[in-house]
């Protein structure tokens, strides 16, 4: 058993679950000290595996890291999604509006605010504040896990997703002021221009195309020396912090790998790339222009 990857899943699905890390370990019997050795990697029981299994209510396959991983929960996901970066060397990315490991200083700065604004909102601030801070600290250790490993990047952005980020701005689900809804919409139209110059100059490692049909859902294909996953989920980077209705999976399931690389294959075949992509972007940046 590989009890790295056991800890890293077990992390995930405690987040998932919802349950605090001494509401688990009073329950499995074990000091909260021991939860944390487990989630590093400390040798741990079949037994005990079992039992955190039913606790967490999944079956110990998952635990183990065979079959799919399920996550309803966004912060879970995005938590499970960069550990699966921090093995890979190559991402393909197939739909949504950005790729997140891309993103400039200005996107990171629009979320923060409006996550903070909805969390000052919300009728629990303090919790949600918490998670709010907790779900930025994610986001940015993601970000830095790339720029140390500069893990090759293939992404595939959807026009329509483009069209809906330019209109409601970065955060788009969440109800803001009017003064931070407009400094999100500014934000999504300079990270917009970011990717057209990004397409322009293709720096080393980096590819991005526009798919000029939506594709049927947003996947990703994670390639690391050992093994490779595929991750789908609804659950964009910038609803990390907000409840959401969706279910996120994660599987290194050989046919699924195949079956997605095939399908980003093609889907790479027919994107627009380089100044014709470049162009399309900022003809959507002209049409989505305030009047």
């Amino acid at each position: 058993m590989r009890f790295a990857d056991i800890g890293q899943q077990l992390r995930a699905y405690r987040l998932e679950s919802g349950l605090r890390a001494e509401e688990i370990a009073a329950r499995l019997g074990v000091s909260r000290a021991a939860l944390y050795r487990y989630e590093k990697g400390e040798v741990i029981k079949l037994d005990t595996i079992r039992r955190l299994a039913e606790l967490l209510k999944i079956s110990p396959l998952s635990l183990l890291g065979i079959g799919v991983e399920y996550f309803s929960r966004p912060i879970a996901f995005q938590e499970r999604l960069r550990q699966v970066e921090e093995q890979s060397d190559q991402i393909l990315q197939v739909g949504g509006a950005y790729c997140y490991q891309t993103t400039t200083e200005a996107f990171d700065g629009a979320l923060a605010e409006a996550w903070a604004e909805a969390a000052d909102a919300a009728p629990e601030r303090v919790p949600a504040r918490a998670a709010a801070d907790q779900a930025m600290g994610l986001l940015v250790a993601r970000k830095k896990l790339h720029q140390s490993r500069r893990a090759n990047i293939i992404a595939m952005l959807s026009e329509t997703s483009l069209r809906g980020f330019l209109a409601e701005g970065v955060a788009g689900s969440l109800a803001l002021s009017e003064r931070t809804r407009n400094r999100c919409r500014q934000a999504a139209r300079d990270e917009v221009e970011s990717i057209a110059s990004l397409m322009e100059s293709v720096p080393i490692g980096l590819q991005i195309g526009l798919l000029p049909t939506e594709p049927a859902g947003s996947f990703m294909v994670l390639r690391g020396r050992e093994r490779a996953h595929v991750c789908t989920s609804p659950f964009p980077a910038d609803l990390t912090a907000s409840p959401a209705i969706g279910v996120g999976t994660i599987t290194a399931a050989d046919e699924a790998v195949s079956v997605h690389q095939r399908v980003a294959e093609a889907a790479w075949r027919n994107a627009l790339k380089g100044s014709a992509a470049a162009a399309r972007l900022r003809e959507l940046l002209q049409e989505a222009a305030p009047r």
